[in-house]
Formats: C-alpha cells, structure tokens, sequence
C-alpha cells in the first residue's frame, strides 16, 4: 500500500510539473527562478498600480470630434479638396445653415437611386455570335447614345452653348487675313456635312466624339474593362473636354473576348473578335442610325426649331482601336494606315501621298465577297481590309475613315517618341558609361518648371505614362546636346537631328489654334523629319552599333502624314486626343478597387459612374442655384479662387521688410549683383522710372534705412499669342524653395521695341515717398544672342542660344514690364550661355518663330 501511495504522489507530482513552468532570469538581474503554474505563466505577480485616467487622451487634437474626424479622413485616405469639403459642410450643419438627414449606407443608398432615377439607365444586352457551327454569347452594357445626347439638350445650363452651324474663321496676320482652325465646327468637314443635310429644313449635325479602349481594372492586370465614352462636338472645348456635366461619359462597356489558344491568331477567330465589337457596339448606335436619316426636331435655346442630324464626327482611338472601327488588318497587312492605302513597304516614306479610304470601296469590296469568296478575300486583303461589315456605316454621312483621327499621345508620346528614346539608349550604351551617367546627370539638372516632370534617371526606367515621356523628350534632347556631337558619335547626331524634327512637329500638332500658316510649317517639317529619318538610317546602317533600327514602316511612322487634313477637317488636334478619355479609366479602376466586391463588375461600376454623373448633374443646379440666391462679392470670390486675380502681375509669400543697406551688406559678399545695390537703386529711381512714365520733381535720395518687402513668388497673367487667351505663369524667386534656389526666368519687355530674357534675382516692394509704390525686380539680363555668326549646330536644331551679362550688371525692371516666363537651358560646354527651351508651351514656341523670322 506504501509504494502505490508513493507511486500516486510521484505520479500526482508528476503531473503538477507538466503543468508548471520554470522562468530563469538573465545573471545581471540577480533574481531566483520563478517556478509557476501554467495558468499563472507569464502573468505579472506585482501588477501595477491602475494608471489614472486621461480625462482628454485626444489630445493634442482640439476635440474628441476633431480626433475622429481626423481618424476617419486617414482611413479612408480623403485628400485636401475632399478634407476642405467635407469640413465646410460639417460647419454650415453646426451653424445650422443646412440640415443632414442621413443616418447610414442604407440611407445614402437609398437618396443614391432617387437621383439616378434623372438620368437615363444602362441596359444590359446578350448578343449572340456564331462562331465554327455553335452560337456564342456574350453580355455588353449600352446606355444609347441619342439618349445621351437627348438629356444634354435637356440640360438648361448647356443650352446657350451649343453651336450647330459650320464656321469658317478668319484672323488678321498683319498683311492678310488667314482661315485658322480650332473648334471642330471651324473644320471642313461639318461644313462638307452641313450643306447635304435636307433642303427646307433649318437642319444642323449633332456631332459624336467616340472613344474605345481596354483598361486594366486590377494592379495584377486580370480584371480588365473595355468601356465606351462619347462627347459631344456641338460643345466647347472647355466644357467638352472637362470633367463636368457636358464632358466626358461612360456610355459603354464591351465584351472582351476570351483567349483561345486553339483559335489564336486565326482569320476566322480575329473576324470573330471584329464581330462582336461591332454587333455590341450597335445597341449604342439604334437611335442614331434611325435619326442619322429622318432628323429628330428640337427647339434649341435662341427659341429656333432645328431638326438635328446625328453623326459620327470623331473616332478617338489609339491605332490598335482604330483597326478595330476601321476594320483594317492591322500592322502588317498589306496597306496598314486605317485613312490611306499606303502599301506597308511605304509607311516610313512622309513625301509620297496615297488614294484616302472610303466608306464606298469597303462595302463594294465586302459585296464583292459575298458573291464570290475567293475574288473578294484577294480585293479585301489588298486593301487591307476585314471581311466584316462595319457598324458605323448605319449612321448617315459619316464615313468611319474620315471619323478616324490623328491621336497625339499614342502617336507620338506613347509611339514614335518611344522609338526614339530606345535608339538613343542604345546609342549611349556604345559610347560608355560615362556618357549615360553625363545625360543622366544633365537631365537631373535639368530647370524645374510648374506642371513639368521631372526625371534623376532615365536609362535604366521606362514609363508608360504619356505626360512624363512628353516631358522626357524635351529634356533630353538639349541635355544630350553637347554629347552626341557629331565627332562623338555621327549615329547619335542623326539621331538629335531626327528629334530635333520631332520636337518641332510634336509642338506645331499642338498648337490649340492653327492657321494656315502654321498648317504650311507644319507640312514643311514633316518632309524635314522625313530626310531626317533617311539620313540616321542610312548613317545607322554604316554603324558598328549593333540592333540600331533600320525597318521604319511601321504605322506609326506614318500616321502624322494625316495630321494636317485632320486638323482642316475636324479643328485643333485636342478635339480628338484620347488624353481626356484615358483620364476616365482612373475613376473606373478606383471604384473597383475600393468600393466592389470584384463580382460582377460592369455592372457595379457602372452602377458607381451613374451615380457620379447624377451627383454631378445635381451639384450643376446646386451652384446654379447659389449663383442666383447671392452673387458672392469680390472679396469671398477672391477668397474662394485664390489662383485668380485681376491685373498683370501679383507678387506672392512676401518676407519682413528690411532696410535697403542690410540687403547691400548681406549679400553683397556672396553675390556681385548686390554690390552697390543702394547706389544702383538710386540710379534707376532717378533715371530710369521717368522712361516709364513716372514724373520726378526733384532728385529722390534713397537713405540707408530706405524699407523694401522682399516677394519670392509672383504670377504673371499674359495673353497667349496661340489662342488669345489668358494665361498665368508662376514664378519662383526663392533660396529655399523645397531645399534648393530656385531662379526662374522671363521674357521683359526691355523698351518700347526691344524685349529680353532675364533672371530673376530679388522682387520687392517699396514706397518712394511723394512718388508712390512699385513693385521692382532685381534682374540678370540675358544678350539677344550670342555674338558671331549662329553655330551650325543652332541652325541644325533651330535654337535660340543667349549669353548672360555679369551679375555686377544687374538691373531694375518694373515687374509690369514683364511679358511671362520663361525656360532657359544652361549650356554645360559653355559657361554664362544658355539655350531658349522654346518647346515648354505652345505660346513660347510660337513667339520664338516670330523672333527667328525678324532676326
């Protein structure tokens, strides 16, 4: 009995110490082991004592309201317009100027259906393909398009905008006057259109603008849409290609046809694919295809009935797109321009013109087909063309070949700019490191400038975004300048001759109004690109360069040929660029990222975008409502827009004043433009400011306590010599600006009749007793050119080359007597003289051209 109660407790100690833990402590702590109980284990034997209560842990936020607001604007990742808004909505319920009703999702969904209930609806349609003896099926979205267009005549506050009549504008050049081309009803084609409307009808087109394209909804590229955005052309540019009720609008959302390994690549599989693009699209195009014919009568806002006339004025695409509305073969077929029928081996040749496409010889050839497969599948492929019947030649006087346009990002940023880039690189690589780093270095140099991208490498990282590679171009054409010279390497001297050219094309195309001037110097550098292009491959074909490129037809080498008749046609180059639509894929892939469930998706996020358009709609009348009630007085205007002012110039971030001794004696040192500021002053107070206009009495002593505001931030409001409109350019004159100096610089106008660049180097206030106050500008003036004949290099790439003036011959200007701003290249091969970067804006590009023609 004695072993078993020994064999008990052994066997109960046992188990106690299976269910103890054993905690050893490091030696410096001095401390036995703790032995425990696992339900004791790792609990504190000596808890503390209970913490006192923070009667406010929100702290040092103002409020608990406030910490929860702040807590909420962080996780839903609100930024600063969304933070702004929302606070001011919060203040006007707490000031009880306006009420809030909703409770929760459930009832901000609910107020979500009353308000899309305004706005037409998407349908969702099967439409039924057959396809190797079985009928496929497949779902596209469509909201017509004539109902579209229908609640855009609906909406009051567009109404005074609409143009319905052709125009053809002209404008004074100083000996003639000149057609120019901007708005597409300034083209010829809605004239061409206008005059074969009916007869005895006040008849007027309503003009389509259509975009297509897929997109990646998912960062991994899985989930993808393929959505459908149209615009109105009756509208202006401002309204059309913004983000407001009159903009730009998902009308819908194709079917993306699957990947058939089995059927890949096949003429009968890509037919297919043409198909259902064009039977999908149809449910978007019924109504119009019936109006397109009859007219549909409408009481427009001058109270004049017109009966209007839909049709396809613009197809906005990228080429891949364009084959598909054009229904062309693609790249390789034997005419691969979806306007012309340029044979393939032709497409690098810009000096040869080709018979234009038409609507006629593609449906003859498809009924040519019809009767006989075989003589119709040899006249179809020698055209280039699908065996397909095309959808867009249900809508009356609108031929998809002339729809088609000249599309400047794909073309250009995102296409022949791209090519341009890889050769460059390639060149650079067989000129050694030292000359990638030397560009690499230079581009990273390169002068900031408002709204312009800025790059530290380039070599090594591709983009994929068409702003930047427009930004990119510019910068590394003047930074490899002085490296690709023609002793260093003949192969990347071509190659800047031929982007040089580029450059040229790429900011005429840009132009938001062209005349026909500029039309003519347009077609002028398009042959100068195309003997350009010639000479690199010829030189590229001599070099020991491996892979440099030598095939150059290609569709994109080609498509600019267009570009001139496209902008005689349908207006300025804007009118059909893809940016604005491709700026409408954002919002689709954010609402599928945040707020589906990644089930069926078109039809969430179509559900989403309606409820956008009906907020916008909603938020039209809003204002229209408050602009009514209580016109806002200059000073809450000013308040709420403080981007806009009136006048030419407004000096900004203004610094203490100081007397005008202390600026001699701080600077001066470090900077020879300060010595004899005081004394410098005085001279031009006294001597020049009468030149421009200011009447002195008696001679102004300037007292070494004179006070003076340092500005390091000014806008200048100028008239563009483009468009003549307003613009603004904003300008730094700061030593710290986001840790650097930074200088800009400036066009002036220097006297009546001679006008200069400058660099900044003080802005100030100041008050001349019994004068009154200016505002002045310390400047470097910058000589008109450089002494000597131009270098052949300048007139090669057609630069504008300045030398600066010492810093000890600084000078005052009035800050009225600045023109705008301006971007100045400094030439690393040779100090104090800098290149005109006359390619930052269309503006700057257009005054150089004047100043070269009078140089």
């Amino acid at each position: 009995m004695d072993i078993e109660k020994e064999q008990e407790a052994f066997a109960l100690e046992h188990e106690q110490d299976q269910r103890r833990g054993v905690t050893e402590y490091h030696p410096s702590a001095d401390r036995e082991p703790l032995h425990q109980a696992f339900n004791e284990f790792g609990i504190n034997a000596h808890p503390e004592e209970q913490l006192p209560i923070n009667e406010e842990p929100w702290r040092p936020f103002v409020s608990r309201g406030d910490f929860e607001f702040a807590e909420i604007a962080l996780d839903a990742a609100l930024n600063k317009s969304q933070i702004n808004g929302l606070l001011a909505l919060i203040g006007r319920i707490s000031r009880g100027e306006t009420q809030m009703t909703l409770k929760n999702d459930a009832d901000l969904c609910k107020a979500w259906e009353h308000a899309t209930e305004q706005v037409t609806p998407f349908t969702k349609h099967t439409i039924t393909v057959p396809y190797k003896r079985e009928e496929r099926m497949y779902e596209t979205h469509a909201l017509p398009l004539w109902e579209w267009a229908l609640d855009l005549l609906d909406t009051p506050v567009l109404a005074p905008h609409f143009v319905w009549d052709a125009q053809c504008v002209y404008k004074h050049n100083g000996m003639e006057f000149e057609r120019f081309y901007n708005e597409p009803w300034t083209g010829d084609r809605w004239w061409d259109v206008q005059s074969r409307l009916p007869d005895g009808l006040k008849a007027a087109p309503f003009c389509f603008i259509l975009y297509a394209d897929k997109t990646r909804l998912s960062s991994h590229g899985t989930v993808k849409a393929y959505p459908v955005v149209v615009r109105c052309a009756n509208l202006p540019v401002a309204i059309r290609n913004g983000d407001g009720i009159g903009g730009g609008r998902v009308v819908g959302w194709l079917p993306i046809v699957s990947k058939d390994a089995d059927e890949e690549g096949k003429p009968g599989f890509v037919n297919f694919k043409r198909v259902v693009w064009h039977e999908s699209f149809q449910k978007l195009l019924e109504m119009v295809a019936r109006y397109s014919k009859t007219g549909y009568s409408h009481q427009c806002f001058d109270k004049i009935t017109r009966w209007l006339f839909p049709i396809l004025l613009i197809l906005s695409a990228d080429y891949e797109e364009q084959c598909m509305m054009s229904l062309i073969r693609g790249q390789n077929c034997k005419c691969p321009c979806p306007v012309c029928i340029v044979p393939l081996e032709e497409l690098h040749n810009l000096s040869k013109t080709f018979a234009l496409r038409s609507m006629q010889d593609a449906t003859e050839a498809l009924n040519v087909y019809k009767i006989s497969k075989g003589r119709g599948e040899a006249l179809l492929k020698a055209l280039g063309l699908r065996a397909v019947a095309n959808i867009f030649w249900l809508i009356a006087y609108s031929d998809p070949h002339e729809a088609i346009s000249f599309d400047r990002l794909h073309a250009l940023h995102l296409g022949m700019w791209k090519h341009l880039l890889e050769e460059l690189k390639k060149i650079l690589k067989a000129l050694g490191r030292s000359a990638e780093a030397k560009l690499e270095n230079q581009v990273a140099e390169f002068p900031r400038w408002r709204n312009f991208n800025h790059f530290k490498s380039i070599i090594h990282i591709t983009f994929s975004d068409g702003n930047k590679m427009q930004d990119l171009s510019k910068q590394t054409f003047y930074s490899a300048l002085n490296i690709l010279t023609h002793r260093a390497s003949p192969e990347g001297f071509q190659l800047l001759r031929l982007i040089g050219s580029y450059l040229q094309l790429d900011s005429y195309i840009g132009l938001d109004v062209h005349t026909t001037s500029t039309l003519a110097a347009l077609d002028a550098e398009l042959l100068v690109f195309n003997a350009a292009l010639k000479d690199y491959v010829e030189c590229a074909s001599m070099s020991p360069i491996e892979d440099l490129k030598l095939d150059w037809d290609f569709p994109k080498t080609h498509l600019w040929k267009h570009v001139t008749r496209d902008i005689q046609m349908k207006g300025a180059a804007r009118n059909y660029s893809t940016r604005p639509n491709e700026k409408l894929h954002g919002p689709l892939k954010e609402a599928y990222e945040r707020q589906s469930n990644g089930k069926d998706v078109a039809g969430q996020i179509l559900r989403i975008d309606q409820r956008k358009y009906a907020v916008k709609l909603l938020r039209l009348h809003v204002d229209a409502l408050d602009e009514q009630r209580s016109l806002p007085d200059d000073e809450a205007e000013a308040e709420a827009r403080p981007d806009v002012f009136e006048g030419h110039v407004k000096l900004g971030s203004p610094q203490p004043p100081v007397s005008i001794q202390d600026i001699e004696n701080s600077r001066s040192q470090g900077d020879h433009a300060f010595r004899g500021f005081r004394r410098k002053f005085s001279d031009f107070v006294n001597t020049s400011l009468p030149g421009y206009g200011y009447q002195l009495q008696r001679w102004v002593t300037i007292p070494a306590n004179f006070q003076i505001q340092e500005h390091r931030y000014l806008r200048v409001n100028y008239e563009s010599v483009v468009d003549w409109r307003q613009t603004t350019d904003y300008l730094r004159c700061n030593p710290h600006f986001h840790g650097h100096p930074h200088y800009d610089c400036a066009l002036i106008q220097l006297t009546q009749d001679v006008s200069a660049f400058v660099q900044l180097i003080l802005m100030f206030k100041c008050q001349l007793p019994d004068v009154g106050s200016f505002e002045l500008a310390l400047v470097q003036p910058f000589t008109a050119g450089v002494i000597g004949a131009p270098r052949r290099i300048d007139r090669d790439f057609q630069l504008t080359r300045i030398k600066a003036v010492s810093r000890e011959s600084s000078i005052f200007v009035p800050l009225r007597s600045f023109i705008r701003g301006a971007m100045l290249y400094p030439d690393p091969a040779h100090q104090d003289k800098f290149i005109v970067v006359d390619h930052i804006d269309s503006d700057m590009f257009m005054r150089m051209k004047t100043r070269a023609r009078y140089r």
